[in-house]
């Protein structure tokens, strides 16, 4: 900028900027800085635009009590119905925006809380219990009956079921402490995963917990995918064919869980867990068990390879950890 300024009085300023490849608007912008330094030129107001108190009125009935909730498109209509023009709905959201900064919902909302996804891990037996309750219809009318179940991740083993006729806060803590010491649990080892019910939420139960050693986590709200075992065993149980339409009383819903439960931890080949039992997978049966079905289906494979095509058959694997909501693997960068 200085050697065109000096230059060009000898060789004219267009020279001066093509031998020094500047824009002339660039070199005349910077001397109207120079000569005066923090003005700043403004623009002419356009002569269709609102006056200052034009945009006062707008700008105050868009805040005011009645049209605060509403949108510039619902005010506009609104106001055009009772006789009223201010301005075009544009207009609207323009002074919206470069007065008040406010995008077009000026309208408080409710801040909800961030809830993380929780991620939990067992590779054993009694390191994560998943717990939930569920309502079993009686013969009166609107009546339930409440059972609570309580099921181990990596095992599928039920340790814990009760069926109560409400929902309370001290029946919850009975059945998680009788649990607890049933399955000789130790302080620290495990943790209990439930979803954002009253009874999972409820002081009595944290301080419970708490006394116990026993860490708990939540699903997020209205995300049933965050507690997956325990909605999947109650699908077993009111899809099992012996499962009735109605309760006749406590005592007949106490004998059908009774028996479903003993069932399932005992006779119930579960899919998730290699084709064996609960009950074999909890108490540490399913390597063994594994080996034998592998001598029985070597055995038909060495009688008829050819039906086998050649290939020896395997049977189901074992899990070595269950999770819910395993961590998704980063995605590489390309390039």
């Amino acid at each position: 900028m200085n050697a065109v300024a000096e230059w060009g009085p000898d060789i004219g300023k267009k020279a001066a900027c093509e031998a020094f490849r500047l824009s002339r608007a660039s070199f005349y912008r910077h001397s109207r800085k120079e000569d005066s330094p923090g003005a700043k030129t403004e623009r002419p107001a356009p002569p269709l635009a609102l006056s200052s108190e034009e945009r006062a009125t707008v700008s105050d009935v868009l805040h005011s009590e009645r049209f605060q909730d509403k949108s510039p498109c619902q005010t506009y209509a609104t106001l055009l119905d009772e006789g009223v023009y201010h301005c075009s709905i544009s207009t609207m959201y323009r002074i919206l925006r470069q007065e008040h900064g406010c995008v077009p919902e000026r309208r408080h909302h409710v801040t909800r809380p961030n809830y993380a996804k929780p991620e939990l891990l067992a590779t054993g037996p009694n390191q994560v219990w998943s717990w939930d309750i569920t309502k079993l219809r009686c013969i009166t009318k609107w009546s339930y009956f409440h059972l609570y179940a309580i099921i181990d991740i990596f095992s599928r083993y039920t340790v814990g079921w009760m069926v109560a006729p409400a929902e309370r806060t001290a029946l919850a803590k009975r059945l998680i402490e009788e649990t607890c010491l049933k399955q000789n649990i130790e302080k620290g080892e495990l943790t209990i995963h439930a979803d954002r019910g009253s009874s999972m939420r409820s002081k009595g139960v944290a301080q419970l917990l708490v006394d116990l050693g026993v860490l708990k986590t939540h699903s997020r709200p209205h995300v049933s995918n965050d507690n997956p075992y325990s909605e999947a065993q109650f699908k077993t149980l009111k899809y099992c064919p012996e499962f009735p339409d109605r309760f006749g009383s406590l005592e007949d819903a106490r004998a059908f869980c009774r028996y479903f439960f003993n069932w399932y931890n005992t006779e119930h080949r579960h899919s998730g867990i290699g084709l064996i039992t609960p009950e074999q997978m909890h108490f540490g049966l399913g390597q063994r068990i594994r080996e034998e079905r592998s001598k029985v289906l070597r055995a038909a494979f060495a009688l008829n390879p050819l039906r086998f095509k050649g290939r020896e058959p395997q049977p189901p694997e074992l899990p070595e950890a269950a999770w819910i909501n395993p961590p998704r693997p980063e995605k590489e960068s390309v390039g």
